[in-house]
């Protein structure tokens, strides 16, 4: 067969291996995948490319960040800790590093992150270019917590950046959507070592809600999951204390991955019959108990998360959360939206960071979910004029609907960062089709 040209011609193509994120909703077919070991490589293979570069993290994304027909660029081998600071409590990672392998080494440094994600499977590159967060009405989002950062532009430059050297660069890339370039080392501001206990508790959506103000006073960190189709929440309050760890738990019962799974079955059998689903779901609240969980903090923020989704999430100024909420439940019950995932209910602090969505405003942030087998476009077309009704910006690694043209005006600072992504990548090699449209480059 390879006698012949064109068959030997199709032999000795390179082999293209498809990518597709962690729920399946986003794919594609890179031309290239690479994985330079260290800055060099990195710096040729960004300057040879040909077409588009993306980099690529966990694909824990749900928009469409990462899909390209051109380079995937992989940082796995920029990865672990790379130098500390004990008298500053600062220390410089990969930015490859999965969140999940960065609670270790912290930890024997002394040193432990003022906050995280429900999840640790993303790397702190993908972490910071979408401004991931976790709850906590005095905590900010990740992207705040860097203090310096490496990258790699498009023409190959190595820029070294902070608020003194390149501070305008500086800005735009601790929020960056991977398009100013490839951040290869980022340097974050932490804390001592310390403990959680996490306290878990069934009640009443509405009774929460009129108790906000309590417990986001109370607790370091508190969100709620509110179950959709019934009367109640799963709320979750963070503390730190000197308690003793408690013994392990499975990862079924983890961040109510139990609870979310009696969900699910309840919504297989009853999701034809209103009145009877709303029952059961009720009903839960005498079937389902939570033990108490103390231990090292990066081991308390993160969940296991087993069963796959896809999600939209918008943060509303604070002061707009309960009216959001209580009008994306009212509108999944008038018109009996099929769902089935628990609401995500959480509070961030605002930052000073050009494109971060907490950018000069305190924030409630609401996600919905849809299981990744079930449609979501129709459920989350619904639900995000709500979001656009409260001046909603939407989380960059979520699924959303909007352009430049309807985010510009939800960014006071937008102009700050197109101004940089221009001068430092001005033909648009880092830009998909989504940043494209999302950024206005043409």
């Amino acid at each position: 067969m390879a006698s012949q040209p064109a068959l030997g011609q199709l032999l000795r193509a390179p082999r293209l291996i498809p990518w597709r994120n962690w729920s399946g909703a986003q794919s594609c077919l890179p031309a290239a995948r690479l994985a330079p070991k260290n800055l060099d490589e990195l710096v040729a293979v960004i300057q040879q490319a040909q077409g588009k570069i993306r980099p690529v993290g966990s694909a824990h994304s749900f928009s469409a960040l990462v899909p390209t027909d051109g380079t995937l660029l992989s940082l796995s081998y920029f990865s672990g800790l790379l130098d500390h600071d004990g008298n500053t409590l600062q220390a410089e990672f990969g930015a490859g590093t999965p969140m999940s392998r960065m609670g270790v080494p912290l930890r024997d440094i002394g040193q432990a992150l003022p906050n995280m994600a429900d999840i640790d499977y993303q790397t702190l590159a993908g972490a910071i270019a979408t401004s991931t967060h976790g709850t906590g009405k005095t905590f900010q989002s990740c992207s705040a917590q860097v203090c310096a950062m490496q990258l790699v532009t498009a023409r190959g430059e190595v820029l070294d950046c902070d608020r003194q050297r390149h501070p305008e660069v500086f800005n735009a890339a601790r929020v960056s959507l991977g398009a100013l370039g490839v951040a290869t080392r980022i340097r974050l501001q932490n804390r001592p070592v310390y403990r959680l206990r996490e306290h878990q508790w069934i009640a009443k959506t509405e009774e929460l809600l009129e108790e906000l103000d309590k417990h986001t006073r109370e607790n370091q960190h508190w969100e709620m999951l509110v179950v959709t189709h019934s009367d109640y929440a799963l709320s979750i309050a963070l503390n730190e204390t000197s308690d003793p760890p408690t013994p392990p738990i499975s990862p079924e019962e983890e961040g109510g991955n139990e609870f979310v799974s009696l969900i699910e079955k309840l919504d297989k059998y009853a999701s034809d019959f209103a009145d009877l689903r709303r029952t059961l779901l009720n009903s839960l609240r005498h079937l389902a108990s939570f033990e108490d969980r103390v231990g090292d903090s990066f081991d308390i923020y993160a969940n296991v998360r087993t069963v796959r989704f896809n999600e939209m999430e918008y943060s509303v100024p604070a002061e707009h959360g309960p009216a959001c909420l209580r009008e994306i439940l009212k509108l999944i019950e008038d018109k009996n939206l099929r769902t089935w995932f628990p609401i995500e209910y959480r509070y961030v602090k605002a930052d000073d960071i050009a494109l971060s969505m907490f950018e000069g405003r305190d924030s409630c942030s609401i996600s919905v979910h849809q299981h990744y087998q079930m449609d979501h476009h129709n459920f989350f077309a619904a639900i995000e004029p709500i979001f656009w009704k409260y001046n909603g910006r939407p989380h960059w690694g979520k699924l959303h609907s909007l352009n430049a043209r309807t985010l510009q005006p939800l960014y006071p600072r937008w102009r700050e960062f197109v101004e940089v992504r221009q001068a430092l990548d001005p033909h648009g090699r880092f830009l998909n089709a989504h940043l494209a449209s999302i950024l206005g480059v043409s």
